[in-house]
This record gives C-alpha cells, sequence and structure tokens, in this order.
C-alpha cells in the first residue's frame, strides 16, 4: 500500500515507519521536527520506498507535497501531535492548536484520496475518568478548566476523536488507536519527555531518579513492539459483513493489563540498571495527574487479534540494553 505517516520521526511514529518499509508498503514521513528527530529514521532514509517531508501537515503545501511524492495515499496514520505533560502546561494553546488543526487537514485529505484512516489517540482521552479499566467506549470526564491546563491535550484527542466518528457519515473508513503509555528507547527522557525516557535518562546521567509525590499514581506501561503491531492491524485489517465495515469507527485500546505505581516502576528501573542511586520520593508533580489508569483491551483482542506480548521487566530490560550499547 501507498501509507502517509505524520509525526514520521516521532518515538511511535518512526518505529512505525520502519516497520510498514519492512513489511513492503511504500511511505512518506512527514514531520516538522519540533519533538521528532530525522535520524529516528536513519535506517530508512535511504530506503526507496520511502520519503521524508519535512513540514506541518496542517499546511496545504505539505500534503501537496507528500501527495506528490507517491500520489495519492490508501491509508494514513495520523501521529502527529505535541506531547509531553509540560507542554499541556506551558503551551496550551499550541498543543490544542497543532493536535486539533492538523488532525481536521488530515481528515478532509483522507477524503480526498479515499484512504484509510487511522487517528493516533490517547487514553488522556478520557480525562479523569475514575471507573477502571477504561473501556473502548468509557466516558469522558473533564474538570473545569479553571483548575489546570494539563487537559489541553487529553481534550484535543477527545475532539480529534469526534471529528473522526463525524467523517464517518462521509464514507471514510477510519479507526481509533490509544495507546497506553508506550515506552522504548527512543523515549525522550528530557523535562519534556515521559516517565520511563525520564528515568533511564537520571541513571545515564548518574542523577537520582524522580518520583512525583508519594509514587502511588498507576499506568499501564506497553513496549513499543505491541504498540506498533496494534497500529499495524488497525491500518490493515479489512472486516467486514454484507458490505458493512465493521471496523470503520471503531476504538482500540493498545495497552498492557500489567498495572504498575510510578514508584514500583522506579524500583524496577533501579533494579534493572544497577544504579546504585536510590529514587527521590515526594518530588512535586503536574497539576491534574491521574492517579489510576490501567485499560479494557477487548475490541483490539477481539477485532484486531491484538494482545500485549511483552512483560513490563522484559521490556525494560530489553529498552536498557539498547540504550546502553547504542551511547
Amino acid at each position: 500500500m501507498r501509507v502517509l505517516v505524520t509525526g514520521a520521526a516521532g518515538f511511535i511514529g518512526s518505529y512505525l515507519c520502519e516497520r510498514l518499509i519492512e513489511d513492503g508498503h511504500q511511505v512518506v514521513g512527514v514531520d516538522n521536527l519540533f519533538r521528532g528527530v530525522k535520524d529516528h529514521l536513519a535506517s530508512i532514509i535511504q530506503h526507496p520506498m520511502f520519503r521524508f517531508v519535512e513540514g506541518d501537515v496542517s499546511q496545504d503545501h505539505v500534503l501537496d507535497a507528500c501527495e506528490e511524492a507517491f500520489g495519492g495515499f490508501e491509508l494514513i496514520h495520523h501521529l502527529a501531535a505535541i506531547n509531553g505533560t509540560r507542554w499541556f502546561h506551558e503551551a496550551a494553546r499550541t498543543v490544542i492548536d497543532v493536535n486539533v488543526n492538523t488532525t481536521l487537514k488530515t481528515l478532509a485529505a483522507a477524503e480526498r484520496w479515499g484512504s484509510r484512516y487511522v487517528f493516533a489517540s490517547s487514553p488522556e482521552a478520557f480525562g479523569d475518568a475514575a471507573n477502571m479499566p477504561l473501556m473502548e467506549r468509557s466516558s469522558s470526564v473533564f474538570p473545569s478548566s479553571h483548575d489546570h491546563q494539563r487537559h489541553s491535550y487529553g481534550g484535543s484527542k477527545y475532539l480529534g476523536e469526534l471529528a473522526v466518528q463525524h467523517a464517518l457519515a462521509t464514507g471514510l473508513d477510519a479507526r481509533i488507536v490509544r495507546p497506553f503509555n508506550a515506552y522504548g528507547s527512543r523515549l525522550l527522557g528530557d523535562a519534556y519527555g515521559q516517565v520511563i525516557g525520564m528515568m533511564f535518562h537520571a541513571v545515564r546521567s548518574q542523577e537520582a531518579i524522580n518520583v512525583h509525590g508519594n509514587g502511588s499514581q498507576t499506568r499501564s506501561f506497553t513496549h513499543i513492539n505491541d504498540v506498533i503491531e496494534g497500529f499495524v492491524l488497525a491500518g490493515e485489517r479489512s472486516h467486514s459483513v454484507d458490505g458493512q465495515r465493521l471496523l470503520s469507527g471503531c476504538s482500540f485500546n493498545i495497552g498492557s493489563s500489567e498495572e504498575v505505581s510510578i514508584l514500583e516502576l522506579s524500583k524496577r528501573i533501579v533494579k534493572v540498571t544497577g544504579t546504585q542511586i536510590a529514587p527521590v520520593v515526594g518530588v512535586e508533580g503536574y497539576f491534574g495527574d491521574s492517579k489510576r489508569r490501567v485499560p479494557d483491551c477487548s475490541s483490539a483482542e477481539r477485532l484486531l487479534g491484538w494482545r500485549c506480548s511483552t512483560s513490563l521487566d522484559t521490556g525494560l530490560a530489553e529498552v536498557w540494553q539498547e540504550l546502553t550499547s547504542h551511547p
């Protein structure tokens, strides 16, 4: 297939591009490199089946350049977004602008090209939903905007899901994927990164691992290989009965069922890295940090045949090996 991947130089996007090339697809990857790193694409940047376009997909001329590379596309994986918790508070309007407008532009392009469309959403789209596990159709619950700006991201993803559902009326074949706390060796570990990346970065810098609050907040961390498998299956499965597309409009939670507290995560990273520096508990965290988050992935299991196959301990060991073998 001819595939367009937005956010191609990002953490998930770069692994997805590599997998799509490996599977024999023609791929155009687009990224404005605000958070993406072009070196993430080093293994495929010269591949004859891959083209990289630097730019913002909310701009028409960038989409035109993508189209010129291969013509129209049969599949769009839309991953371009501003992520990273600090950005949600420090640049809320930019987060909303980028995340919403890139989605609207790529949806319009998918309608024009007749592409299947896979939207990378997030469990943040559920807001502060308290009932766990999070089902594919759990209700979203957002606090007052007076409290904090964390949900600039989650709100933008919720609006993106609404836009995707609305586009179904035009005949678009669209699917929604919500990866739960993906991790791998390319995960950003700076102050604007995500927790596993930041903890590994601290160890490599011989600094203490910071644990926000008392560390009791939980997450379900999912190895990048499992996440990529979820995206690939969501993009390639074509399940229909009597002409009805059974996957179009479906939302798929892609995540591990292994729920781990952040304090426990820090202890596992200490163990896998062999560091002698103890975690520092009680560091001030981010406003609005969710207390608990664990997915129900029954739709992904039933309709895509997807299952999480990498335990957290195995995944952390693999990531640490990759990080230390490529300093």
